[in-house]
């Protein structure tokens, strides 16, 4: 296996990522308990992503939003794999069919088996998420959230994919089409009533806590209810 997978042992399940892509996306892969994998966001290259998978069935793809850096790799991945692919009934259309984006290349469409809505819960393998709709990226932007006691590991963190919602001491970009400052402050009050102990796994750099972003973004962006 390369050397340049970064592991993260303390949340909730087991999580493997690495970085990948033009603009350094972080693409994860997550035990999801039963012997299979989670994608997280595949970006640039089916067969750098299946290398973390090793001999593991990639059990699910979930996409973040809609963005092409985030799908890149979606398709082939998809084709491989068999995996049923995740993503919010909103940005759907465009994982499907996607945009021209203004830069890079347009990605595959890939037909996405499970829209979810805000507040969706559902279970892969031993693990259940919760994906939570937090606009202000994209209009269909969301996280999907794995509650402490949830997964595998019942001592472990919970843990938040975030993709291009919550960063480290930033939020994503408002200016792309489709993003909106307004929605982007109400994902941040939804996302500052999530425990401080929630590990944030964003789509790029580096990894954070809610408390961490609690006093540094998410109140700054967001105030207080």
């Amino acid at each position: 296996m390369s050397n340049d997978f970064q592991y993260i042992d303390r949340g909730a399940t087991k999580v493997c990522y690495r970085v990948l892509g033009p603009i350094s996306n972080n693409v994860y892969c997550i035990d999801d308990g039963a012997g299979g994998v989670i994608i997280v966001d595949p970006e640039k290259s089916a067969e750098l992503i299946l290398e973390m998978a090793g001999e593991a069935k990639v059990s699910a793809i979930f996409i973040t939003h809609r963005h092409h850096d985030h799908i890149g790799a979606l398709r082939a991945l998809h084709d491989a794999t068999g995996a049923p692919v995740y993503a919010s009934e909103i940005d759907s259309p465009d994982v499907e069919d996607p945009r021209t984006p203004p830069f890079g290349v347009r990605p595959e469409g890939c037909p996405v088996d499970v829209k979810l809505h805000d507040g969706d819960s559902f279970e892969v393998g031993a693990c259940k998420w919760v994906f939570l709709h937090t606009p202000g990226h994209t209009e269909g932007s969301g996280c999907y959230y794995l509650a402490a006691g949830e997964g595998p590991n019942a001592e472990g963190l919970p843990l938040l994919f975030s993709g291009d919602t919550l960063f480290h001491a930033a939020t994503g970009r408002t200016d792309f089409e489709g993003g909106n400052m307004d929605d982007m402050r109400a994902s941040m009050r939804k996302l500052g009533k999530l425990p401080d102990d929630v590990l944030v796994c964003p789509g790029h750099g580096e990894l954070t806590t809610i408390k961490a972003e609690r006093e540094r973004v998410i109140e700054y962006i967001g105030g207080t209810e």
